[in-house]
């Protein structure tokens, strides 16, 4: 058999195992990746059953394999949002950092605990390191725990995880191809790192919703699907020219595509493709398990998902309660990251690639994987005897400090610290993407400038094409110079709050402008020093000239913010387009959702048992503690609903509460009439000749009451004519074909005899 059909054959293998064995999944309530795992360990190379039909070339299948990482990761990012790691809130953050910490600690402990070389342990802890989001969520949804008070925290978790996972591969193969620890070093790639994160995600978001939207009525769905792929693949060889791996640069493309407006489109359309690639992922992990491996390394297994279930548990535990959460939220939580995930595979699979795993670690990863995705649904099931067991069994002490909330601070200095929050956030935030665009423009003249301008004046000297490139680096920076140091409209309106509530504040938020100022400063002095050098006295003279620049210039500088404008208006335009669309719901979410308050759309049932009722009759409030605000009846909306306004199947009602509240809501507003099936009518069409015997002959049509009955004549064939919707006074007789529907028993009965 040629190449071309080995790698045909060695598809259709892997395609066929996948559907049967993720049926079988399905059938068993386990994870599809089970059933995917399951396969590539049946018809890979170490077990032999399908020896015939086994896989030929497993190099190709690992090309595939990597094809199906970047699709894996490219619809993460899809999924991810930079602006949702911004609002998952600090709990989130403390969470998943203390527990990604604690477990790459414990992991590497692990390793060198069982005998294995440093690097080993290294990677053995990155993948321990995060749980999987795609098995978790799966799970919440299937168990109906997507709007338990606990479950935003455990997403948000999985949020900032992702996003670790995402820096941690980078990290590991910076590591793994040096071959050695130099804490400068992995400094110097984390910040690398994040520089370029912030690049592409800043002109990213800038350049591409602008030509999405400027094209948008050429975008079918064929060429939108091309468009994406392209820009997918075009950033995985960017980053990978800039020595990142191949995954990041697919994390990077979806998470700025789920920020346009065709970011949902693009999901749906990339879809297919993800679960195949994926699949055959999966699978080739499946066949890098070999049974005698397992068997040989059961002990190495068996510790590792101990120290995973326990420690896990532990550090998410206390993550959770020093972040404020009470016992119950932290062990649901706790409880429900107890697993392995997908990136545990993918470094895994790294580590192999470059030579600093040997081989028997993978197979150990995988069954790892494989045991704890099984228990991850009875482990979440057990939160809450687990719970009960920790209240009984904790010291008084420790477990009011679990649960104790602070309720001493009056409003008016909550109010005060949250502005403080808020405005930090913002000049910080400001601060590091204004310096980030500022340094890659003065890398990027420095890279350019000088050889063009020597090139078009080559009899200058040197110091005057330093002089030139300085100059118009500046200028070109100037923009960005005014952003560093003006504050935008959120930072102004925070400020002008804080100074009116307390004027002490005054001289703290001047010292901030201050601040921004002189690092505004220091980058042009660094952009001159570069090219030219001067004397104290004349670095203090283009400090003073710059300033001057600035004041005198300022009220033209105005013009430079439209292109700030233009970045969160592509920011933001699916919250803009949502509160066009939805401005209640928009709003409570911005401004509630810090409280747990939200509000969610629920549709009345065809079923209801409270179709036709009132809202006084329900006791919605009394019942489950939420608030109807809106009614939407087709294209009507009523806004506020009173106590008398009657419900009817079809209304979308959109009510207000806490996660709690809601999920009693959804649950109350769901409840349906329960209908036997043996007491649903069965449809019959059928056709009766009538004779002079038959119930029907010489009788009017409005005589037999066909419809009292739940029935109606369709047609009635007399001769060679077809009679529809025969009038009332219309008489049967001999010979008529009547076509008779209806529930089957009456229409037996009507077509009988007298």
């Amino acid at each position: 058999m040629s190449e071309e059909l080995n790698i045909v054959k060695d598809l259709a293998v892997i395609l066929m195992a996948s559907g049967v064995f993720t049926i079988l999944s399905r059938a068993l309530k386990q994870p599809l990746i089970l059933g995917y795992i399951v396969a590539g360990f049946l018809v890979g190379p170490h077990l032999q059953l399908f020896s015939d039909l086994g896989i030929t070339d497993t190099h190709s299948v690992k090309q595939w394999s990597e094809i199906g990482i970047i699709f894996l990761l490219f619809g993460l990012g899809l999924e991810f949002s930079f602006k949702k790691l911004l609002r998952v809130g600090s709990a989130a953050f403390i969470t998943a950092g203390i527990n990604c910490l604690g477990m790459f600690v414990i992991g590497i402990m692990t390793g060198t605990a069982l005998g294995w070389e440093m690097m080993e342990a290294i990677f053995l802890g990155g993948m321990l390191s995060m749980s999987s989001t795609t098995i978790i969520i799966k799970a919440y949804t299937e168990m109906g725990l997507k709007q338990k008070p606990y479950a935003p925290l455990v997403f948000g978790i999985l949020v900032v995880e992702d996003l670790i996972a995402v820096l941690l591969m980078v990290l590991l193969s910076t590591l793994a191809a040096s071959h050695r620890f130099s804490g400068g070093e992995m400094i110097l790639a984390m910040v690398k790192l994040v520089f370029f994160l912030i690049l592409w995600f800043l002109v990213g978001i800038y350049v591409i919703p602008t030509l999405l939207r400027k094209f948008k009525s050429y975008l079918s769905e064929e060429i939108l699907l091309l468009v994406s792929i392209g820009m997918c693949f075009g950033m995985v060889t960017l980053a990978s020219s800039l020595g990142f791996s191949s995954s990041l640069g697919a994390f990077v493309m979806g998470s700025i595509l789920s920020e346009t407006m065709e970011g949902e489109r693009i999901a749906r359309l990339t879809a297919p493709l993800k679960d195949l690639f994926g699949a055959i992922f999966f699978v080739s992990v499946g066949m890098m398990v070999d049974p005698a491996i397992v068997a040989k390394y059961w002990l190495p297994i068996l510790i590792i998902v101990l120290v995973v279930v326990i420690f896990m548990f532990l550090f998410s535990m206390l993550g959770s309660s020093l972040s404020g959460k009470g016992l119950t939220t932290s062990t649901h939580t706790a409880m429900s990251l107890l697993q392995l995930g997908e990136f545990s595979f993918i470094i895994a699979g790294m580590g192999v690639s470059l030579g600093v795993l040997r081989d028997f670690i993978y197979p150990v990863i995988i069954t790892v994987s494989v045991v704890t995705t099984f228990t991850t649904p009875y482990v979440i099931k057990a939160a809450d005897p687990m719970e009960r067991f920790l209240r009984r069994h904790l010291p008084k002490a420790l477990l009011s400090r679990v649960d104790h909330e602070d309720v001493n601070q009056d409003a008016s200095s909550k109010a005060e610290e949250n502005l403080w929050h808020s405005l930090l956030k913002s000049y910080a935030l400001r601060v590091l993407l204004y310096s980030v665009l500022i340094i890659a423009i003065a890398m990027a003249s420095y890279a350019l400038f000088p050889s063009l301008v020597s090139g078009l004046f080559p009899s200058l000297s040197k110091d005057f094409v330093g002089m030139i490139v300085a100059v118009l680096t500046l200028l070109i920076m100037i923009p960005f110079l005014y952003g560093l140091a003006i504050s935008g409209s959120s930072i102004k309106r925070d400020a002008s709050r804080l100074m009116k509530d307390n004027p002490a504040a005054t001289w703290r938020i001047l010292a901030l402008m201050v601040l921004r100022i002189l690092i505004a400063l220091a980058f042009c002095v660094s952009v001159v020093l570069s090219n030219v050098k001067l004397s104290g006295a004349a670095i203090l003279g283009v400090i003073i000239l710059f300033l001057t620049i600035f004041l005198v210039l300022r009220v033209h500088f105005h013009k430079f913010a439209s292109i700030e404008d233009r970045f969160f208006e592509n920011l933001n335009q699916k919250e803009i387009q949502a509160r066009k669309e939805r401005p209640v719901a928009s709003s409570v979410q911005r401004k509630l959702s810090a409280y747990d308050i939200r509000s969610q759309r629920v549709t009345v049932p065809q079923e209801s048992v409270y179709a036709g009722k009132a809202l006084r009759e329900i006791r919605i409030r009394t019942e489950s503690g939420a608030n109807i605000i809106k009614i939407l009846r087709g294209k009507c909306s009523i806004l506020i609903p009173s106590a008398d306004e009657v419900i009817y199947p079809g209304d979308v009602l959109l009510a207000i509460g806490t996660s709690e509240q809601l999920a009693r809501f959804t649950e109350l507003m769901n409840a349906t009439v329960n209908v036997d099936k043996a007491e649903q009518a069965e449809f019959s069409l059928e056709c009766f000749v009538l004779d002079d015997s038959s119930f029907l002959t010489g009788k009017t049509l409005r005589e037999v009451k066909l419809r009292d009955a739940g029935c109606m004549v369709v047609g009635i064939l007399r001769g060679e004519e077809m009679i529809t919707n025969p009038s009332g006074d219309l008489r049967f007789t001999t010979g008529d074909g009547v076509w008779i529907a209806g529930e089957k028993n009456s229409v037996a009965w009507f077509g009988g005899e007298k």
